[in-house]
């Protein structure tokens, strides 16, 4: 499992963010530098111990309302080969050196452990606590016994979120994983979903409402 270093990041993820944020086309505060606060989220562990994967919730407080984002985050010790235009930026961890930190819906081990956690093949991880598993992130998945690994996958972001298209094998269905980008507290997976991925976003009042971070689709 995932070691949690109590350690210094130069510059720091959300230092990293508040550069890459604005040129997503997601992002809801156009000519704006956002003010971002951690506001949630989860691990999930890289069975090799290779990469640190992260979804975290950041909340950027420059409009008039506040906006939660998700952005999944993939760090790796060397360069992802390839994956130039997914990088957010590096950075000096204090125990591990340079780091480069990864718009992580283009990074495969990432992708593939979010496949599996939909799947119920990977336990979600607290964000902040060494070995220690995440019960309030919950993933339900109608059909998990037809499946069994990523074939192929392609990203693709619009001012929705980003979309996922896995070709699974050995059975060749084509799903679509959509990462909601923007959390809007309390919104539920469509009827039409084959399945989610749900965890706490915050509320204004500083309370949490369960939220569809990822919703999944079959694709004709």
């Amino acid at each position: 499992m995932a070691v949690i270093h109590r350690t210094t990041l130069t510059p720091t993820k959300l230092e990293l963010l508040a550069s890459w944020l604005p040129a997503q086309p997601w992002y809801r505060g156009k000519g704006r530098q956002p003010e971002l606060a951690r506001t949630g989220g989860f691990r999930l562990d890289d069975p090799k111990g290779e990469v640190g994967i992260e979804f975290m919730a950041v909340t950027d407080t420059s409009g008039d309302q506040p906006v939660t984002y998700q952005v999944p985050f993939s760090y790796r010790g060397t360069p992802l080969a390839g994956a130039d235009d997914a990088l957010i930026g590096t950075t000096e961890h204090g125990v591990l050196g340079q780091r480069w930190v990864y718009d992580g819906t283009r990074d495969p081990v990432l992708v593939a452990q979010l496949f599996a956690l939909v799947l119920g093949k990977a336990e979600p991880q607290m964000q902040s606590t060494s070995d220690t598993p995440d019960p309030s992130v919950i993933a339900r998945f109608a059909e998990s016994d037809t499946l069994a690994e990523i074939a192929a996958t392609t990203a693709t972001d619009d001012p929705n979120g980003t979309d996922l298209l896995v070709a699974t094998a050995p059975a060749g269905r084509l799903l679509t994983l959509h990462i909601n980008r923007v959390l809007h507290p309390g919104q539920n997976a469509d009827g039409r979903a084959l399945g989610h991925v749900t965890a706490d976003a915050p509320l204004p009042d500083g309370t949490t409402a369960r939220t569809a971070y990822v919703v999944v689709h079959a694709r004709p």
